[in-house]
This record gives C-alpha cells, sequence and structure tokens, in this order.
C-alpha cells in the first residue's frame, strides 16, 4: 500500500485490500500525531494513571467500569473475521510505526494487540461514558480508599459535552460553550444544478481529529475525519454519499435507584419481590509512582442487572446503564463509510449500536436524511428518566431496543432538506418534521436552540443551492440568540431611574447596541460588548449544573431580572475597561486563535503571535462555532472548541468538496502544517479537497510506503 501526502500534508492512502488501506492510515495517523493516538486509548483502556499518576486513578476506574483486557479478548474472539482482520491491520500499523520510529517514545502503550480497537469504538470520545461523574465515583469508592490523592481528575481529548442530570463534567473544558456540531443536507430540487449538497461541520476540542483518505482495490473510498486512533472516518463522504454526525438529546444513558440491603455477610438489591445478590466485580488499577515506578489500587466494584454502582444518592446506591455493544459500534463505525446509497447505509444502522449521535446523510441520488441513534430502548414513558428511576421497581427497566421505522427519523422530506444543530428532531425538516406527539418523551432531552432557529432561518424557503452558497451559509454572520437578548437589555435600561448613575454611564454602549445588527465580524465593537454582557448574564443566571445548555440559553432573556440585565452590562464594561484599557474593543482583539505548542493541553500567551477570528459561540446561534475565553494568564480570549473540522460536498457524477481543518494536519510544531491552515480557518476560506487522483496532480509533497 502507499501513502500520498498532499501538500496540506493530508494522507490519502490506498491499499489492495481495506486491511491494508487500514494499516495505512493508522501507520499516517501515528505520523502525525502518536501521542494523541495512545492518550486516546490510554483513556478507552482505563490506563491513564500509568502515565499521569494517581489522579488518573478514578478516570481509569470509570473505564474499567466496562472494559477489561479478558471481556475484550472474547468480544474479538467473537468479532467476525473481516472486522477481525481490519482489528489486526491496525494494531500491526501501530506496532510498526513504533518499530521503524524509534525516537517516539510512548508513555504506556509500546505494544498494541488488535482486541485493543474494541475499547474505543464510536468517534465522538467518551461518548455516553463521560456523563458518569468522577467525583460522586470518587466519593463512593474512595470511601473504602481513604489514603488515595482525591483528584482533579485527568481527563480524555475531550469534545461534545453530553451530561445526564446531575452530573458535570470532569475536564478542562467545562465551560459554557455548547459542545456539538451542525449537519444540513440539501436535496437536487433547491440546487442549481441538480445535485445533493451536505454540511459536515463537527463542534469538537480543536486538533481532535485527523484528516485522511482512505481507499482499497476491494472497493472502500472514504474522506473526511478520522478521531485520533480510529481506523474508520467518522465524519466525511465516499463518491457516492457522505454522512455527518451531530450530539443527540435522546435519553440512552439512565440512572437506577438500587434499594441495598444485607443477606448474611454479602449484599443484595431489591427488585420487585426478592433480592437480588449484588454483583461484585474485583478491578486493579496501576499507577505511576513519583519515583516513576508503578503502584497499584485494588477497588471490588458492584453491579446490578441495570449497570455499574456509580456512586450514592443518601441511602440508595446508583446503578449507571448506557449501551455495551462494542463488536456491533466498530462494525457500524466502519461499515458506513462503505454505503453508497440510503437504503446501505440504513442497512448498516440495523446493528442499532449508534446511541448518541443523529446522523445527516445524502447521496448522488439525491437522497438525504435525519436519522435518529439506533440505540434506543423501550421505557415506560410515566416515569421520568432524566433523574434516576426506582430500581427496585421492574416496570423501570430498559425494553427491547425500538425498531428504526419506530424513531423520529425524516428521509426526503418534501421541503427538500433536513438540518441538525444538536437541537430536537422537531425541527429536522421544517414543517415536514416529525411531531414529538407520535413519541415518547425520552426521544429527547435537548428541545430547541438559537443554532437551530438560525439554520431554519436559512434554509426555509430557499432555492438555488451551490456548493459555494453551502458554504456561505455555513459562516453566516448572524447570531439569532442576541437578537432575543438584546432587546430585553434596552428594555431594562430605559425603565432605569433618571438619577441612577448607571443611566449616564451607560449612554454610549447602548447607543452601540441599539444600533447592531446581531452580527459578528472581527471590526464589530458590539460584538465584544455583546459577548462580555452574555459572559456576565450567564454567571448571574445562576443555572442548574443539571441543565442542558439549550434550555439555558433559551432562558436567559426570560428568567434574568431587568435589574440583572442592566449590571451585567455595567460589570461587562468595567470588565472591558479594566482588562483591556476602554470598552471599545473590536472583537478581533479579544477573540484569538493560537497553536503555539503540540502539547494536547495547549498552553497560551499573550505576548506569542495569535490570530484574530470573527465568528463566535455557537451559545447565541452562530452556526461557525469558536468557544474561547480567557486562559490562565492571559486577558485575551483564546478558542479551545468549535469548528475543528468544516466541509462541504456536492454529490454531482464526480463528487467534490472544500474543507478545512484547524490549525493544520500535523501535531509537530517543526511541521510546515503544524499551522497552515490556521488563516484559511479563522476567513472561513475552505480548501479544494484532492478526492480524486488527477486532483492530487501537482499537489503532492511525497509518495512513500510505511517504513521508507
Amino acid at each position: 500500500m502507499t501513502i500520498t501526502r498532499d501538500d496540506w500534508g493530508i494522507a490519502h492512502v490506498h491499499g489492495k485490500t481495506d486491511a491494508d488501506a487500514v494499516f495505512g492510515m493508522i501507520y499516517a495517523q501515528a505520523e502525525d500525531d502518536f501521542p494523541r493516538i495512545e492518550a486516546n486509548y490510554l483513556w478507552a483502556l482505563g490506563r491513564t494513571a500509568e502515565a499521569e499518576g494517581e489522579k488518573a486513578i478514578w478516570q481509569d476506574l470509570r473505564a474499567r467500569l466496562y472494559v477489561s483486557e479478558p471481556e475484550l479478548k472474547a468480544y474479538y474472539a467473537k468479532s467476525p473475521a473481516n472486522m477481525q482482520a481490519l482489528m489486526k491491520a491496525w494494531a500491526d500499523g501501530l506496532n510498526y510505526f513504533l518499530a521503524t520510529h524509534p525516537e517516539v517514545k510512548p508513555r504506556v502503550l509500546t505494544y498494541f494487540e488488535p482486541w485493543m480497537a474494541l475499547s474505543f469504538t464510536e468517534g465522538s470520545i467518551g461518548g455516553d461514558i463521560e456523563r458518569i461523574d468522577l467525583d460522586a465515583l470518587r466519593d463512593f469508592y474512595g470511601a473504602r480508599h481513604p489514603g488515595l490523592e482525591p483528584g482533579p481528575a485527568s481527563s480524555s481529548i475531550a469534545e461534545e459535552g453530553r451530561r445526564v442530570p446531575g452530573q458535570a463534567r470532569d475536564d478542562a473544558l467545562a465551560d459554557n460553550e455548547p459542545r456539538g456540531s451542525n449537519g444540513i443536507a440539501i436535496m437536487p430540487g433547491l440546487t442549481s444544478n441538480g445535485h445533493a449538497l451536505l454540511l459536515i461541520n463537527p463542534h469538537t476540542s480543536f486538533f481532535f481529529r485527523s484528516e485522511l483518505q482512505m481507499s482499497s482495490d476491494e472497493g472502500l473510498d472514504a474522506y473526511g475525519a478520522a478521531t485520533w486512533g480510529q481506523f474508520f472516518i467518522y465524519q466525511g463522504f465516499n463518491p457516492h454519499a457522505g454522512w455527518m454526525h451531530t450530539s443527540s438529546g435522546v435519553d440512552v444513558v439512565d440512572e437506577f435507584a438500587e434499594t441495598v440491603e444485607r443477606k448474611g455477610k454479602s449484599r443484595c438489591t431489591r427488585y420487585g419481590t426478592a433480592c437480588n445478590p449484588l454483583g461484585v466485580r474485583p478491578v486493579t488499577i496501576r499507577y505511576r509512582l513519583p519515583n516513576g515506578k508503578l503502584g497499584s489500587k485494588s477497588f471490588d466494584t458492584y453491579f446490578t442487572h441495570h449497570g455499574p454502582i456509580v456512586r450514592s444518592d443518601g441511602d440508595r446506591w446508583i446503578a449507571f446503564a448506557m449501551m455495551n455493544r462494542p463488536v456491533e459500534a466498530l462494525q457500524q463505525s466502519y461499515l458506513r463509510t462503505r454505503a453508497d446509497d440510503l437504503a446501505s447505509f440504513m442497512q448498516v444502522a440495523q446493528l442499532k449500536a449508534n446511541s448518541s449521535n443523529n446522523t445527516i446523510f445524502a447521496d448522488d441520488k439525491g437522497e438525504v436524511a435525519y436519522l435518529h441513534p439506533q440505540f434506543v430502548p423501550r421505557r415506560n414513558d410515566r416515569f421520568d428518566f432524566t433523574r434516576p428511576v426506582d430500581g427496585s421497581d421492574p416496570a423501570t427497566d430498559w425494553g427491547s431496543l425500538h425498531a428504526l421505522s419506530e424513531l423520529p427519523n425524516v428521509m426526503n422530506p418534501p421541503n427538500g432538506w433536513v438540518d441538525n444543530n444538536n437541537n430536537a428532531p422537531w425541527s429536522a425538516a421544517g414543517a415536514f418534521s416529525p411531531d414529538p406527539k407520535n413519541y415518547p418523551k425520552y426521544m429527547d432531552m435537548f428541545g430547541e436552540n438559537f443554532r437551530g432557529i438560525h439554520a431554519l432561518a436559512l434554509l426555509s424557503r430557499s432555492r438555488g443551492w451551490t456548493l459555494e452558497k453551502l458554504q456561505a451559509a455555513a459562516f453566516d454572520s448572524f447570531q439569532p440568540g442576541f437578537a432575543v437578548l438584546i432587546p430585553s437589555l434596552l428594555k431594562a435600561y430605559r425603565e432605569l431611574p433618571v438619577n441612577d448613575a448607571r443611566a449616564k454611564r451607560l449612554s454610549a454602549p447602548i447607543a452601540l447596541l441599539r444600533g447592531w445588527n446581531y452580527r459578528w465580524s472581527g471590526e464589530s465593537v458590539a460584538q465584544t460588548l455583546a459577548m462580555f454582557w452574555g459572559d456576565a448574564m450567564q454567571k448571574a443566571l445562576n443555572a442548574l449544573p443539571d441543565e442542558p445548555g439549550n434550555k439555558r440559553m433559551m432562558r436567559l432573556a426570560r428568567d434574568t431580572t431587568p435589574a440583572q440585565k442592566v449590571q451585567a452590562l455595567d460589570d461587562a464594561v468595567a470588565r472591558l475597561t479594566r482588562e483591556f484599557g476602554r470598552w471599545q474593543v473590536p472583537w478581533g482583539e479579544v477573540n484569538r486563535f493560537q497553536r503555539i505548542a503540540g502539547a494536547i493541553v495547549q498552553p497560551f500567551s499573550d505576548s506569542d503571535p495569535s490570530i484574530p477570528v470573527p465568528f463566535a459561540s455557537s451559545a447565541y446561534g452562530s452556526l461557525a462555532s469558536f468557544g474561547s475565553s480567557p486562559k490562565p494568564g492571559t486577558v485575551k480570549w483564546y478558542g479551545t472548541s468549535g469548528n475543528s473540522f468544516v466541509a462541504v460536498v456536492e454529490f454531482g457524477p464526480r463528487v467534490r468538496a472544500h474543507a478545512v481543518t484547524a490549525g493544520g494536519e500535523s501535531g509537530h510544531p517543526d511541521s510546515p502544517h503544524f499551522n497552515d491552515e490556521a488563516l484559511r480557518y479563522a476567513s472561513g476560506a475552505l480548501r479544494e479537497v484532492y478526492f480524486w487522483p488527477d486532483q492530487l496532480k501537482g499537489h503532492t509533497e511525497r509518495v512513500y510506503r510505511p517504513g521508507e
């Protein structure tokens, strides 16, 4: 097999077989950023503490509630032969990279085995398991090990902040920026040349995925974004079809409050009229000591038929239920990249091993679809599964999985488009969207958001779409959130008493906001003022920790008082003056993109080079997302999440696409492709994708085989 690097450093991998392509693509990933690959598998295997020490024990224990070497080996043995071949090629590719690059020193994983691939099968890192609160887990199991370091817990290369009520994120990105994605598919009837279009716009932490192409003589030919260490294109397209995943609001992670009783020397849990034995699973976590040697701690973890015990609530123990189907999940993640139309994509979806991602789909037959996650257990809708339910009541148990026909999917709607922005499916196709009255309430916990409102306005009654017009829409600068919020501030200001000192002090900022068109730009002072005001408003709202971000943002104007609105503006002006010397600061002076080191946890510095970014937080409805905030030691705001990969795709007789990746393809600071896309990224100037071999002519830096 061969690897062709284009002039952006992107790997185009081709092999005789799919396994050859897997070998080459994971080798190419390792060339670009082996530390991120290792970090992801340390996280997935529950072995981060072996690199980072005692503080990561609780993160590892969380992973080990679900994975162990014997279990993963057993799953591997049950895997279909074709998937075993791919997993072998994956391990071979990583091991061959390490064998041919002795200068690369893994922190822990010096040798990869095929079964390890089954520990990380979903492209959204963390997925459902990250809803287990590490503080609560530590409180429960740590009480039996009082000598252990209390934290803080380490984290993976974190991205989409899916939360279950009562639980907070544990990673370094636990801010107010929504994590998720945008996906739009447009049917040929609305396009200028009769070809379907697809927007692929994941909002993740930066440098989270590798952009590449993998193809084989067996028919594989997929291009897009692959999460570091995985051997499938997670969000992308092939010559005939494309797929975009967005974080879903479906409730498929539940907690069960178990009544635990003593039964002789052991424990049992009440279930109906019976008391079933409480399961016990020994887990040993190894961790690095300050002297570099390894220590270990052993735990007895507990479980019921609902799942492992993850915390306590009063005198009841809480069991955690989530999808645990690694073989089917890996199959579905890989096989859908080979689907060439909606029918074959839906055939793969019958594996029902996607629990947390909506999908926006388009193909060259002109078909488009919004697909709800396929792993949705039936539940009794009279219970509130957003809270722990009574585990002793058999009526709360999960039932069989819903059939695909029972999900709120939308296929080829009469309006000619489908869309999702981490909002409910009830607006996925405008007037032709599913009706929530026809579905259980657990089908969505998110509701609407400002991005969904923005996309609906752009798509409704629109025609003449082109690849370029879709690209422009992805960076449309309007922010409907501020269009809702700012008028409430103006009204509150008008109602100030005449003798209130703030009336005069804020007159100029109010005049600026009154004349604003609610569009971001690098030159906009109103954008800066609105962002600082919005930041103060979110603090004033004092939202509940278990409240979904969509709902918190949608009630920001309604549930803050006029006094809070005015005071938030006064605070914002004072903060800007204090930090920047004036309140009239253009947004681009504040909002910056910076990549100065290859570390997974990025450093930031106001004294080092950075690039102004005109687009802003998705919280207020910007489709182009840039989640920024001040970092330790900085005054300027630096982005760490948002538009990480953007692509627009046209499915004509010959597929064509434009794309951009945040920063660049390589994780090595000395590489020319470490930050060569930053200016394009910040300006929304997507580049041509070299999908076809003739497109690579004149744009090839190197053609080689692994090891050369």
